[in-house]
């Protein structure tokens, strides 16, 4: 079991594109259903483009000594009718490292750095990951919508729950 005080959240460097790489091909292998990307499309891309990825985006890893754990990433949306939402995408963590307290200081991680940059932060999680819905409830997330066949994987669809939390602008 992970000793949730030996877990450290940073954001991801261009130098971590090696690893994150590797955290999100898994993350595509795994749980397929989960991401708007596949396997088969990241897996071609350089690694030079992960760099790139990380050098514009704002991804988290949690770490234990130098095993990434799980990843989250953030980006603000484009538009100046927007700009006061953020969204909360990407969320993985390793099947060895869950239940074990990664997940929620990853998403707090995210929450903590939107905080200087938008009032709201949005993420889409697939209707059956009950398990991802509640870590999000209890993040302060709450559902406002539900996009039906919003993905389809292998003949199958998925259904996505839209979830939103209200950011206290005074921090």
């Amino acid at each position: 079991m992970t000793d949730r005080s030996q877990v450290q959240i940073r954001r991801l460097m261009p130098a971590d594109a090696g690893l994150y790489r590797e955290i999100r091909l898994e993350a595509l292998q795994q749980a397929p259903e989960a991401f708007g990307s596949t396997f088969e499309h990241e897996r071609s891309q350089s690694l030079e483009q992960f760099e790139e990825v990380l050098a514009q985006a704002d991804v988290f890893g949690a770490f234990r000594e130098t095993d990434l754990l799980g990843m989250a990433g953030y980006r603000t949306q484009a538009g100046p009718k927007r700009a006061h939402k953020g969204f909360l995408w990407g969320m993985y963590v390793r099947a060895s490292a869950r239940g074990t307290g990664v997940a929620r200081p990853l998403v707090e991680a995210v929450l903590d750095h939107a905080r200087k940059h938008v009032e709201l932060v949005q993420l889409t999680v697939v209707a059956e990951n009950e398990t991802a819905r509640r870590l999000y409830r209890s993040c302060g997330f709450v559902p406002y919508g539900h996009e039906i066949r919003a993905l389809k994987q292998s003949g199958r669809y998925y259904d996505e729950v839209l979830m939103a939390v209200a950011l206290d602008p005074r921090n």
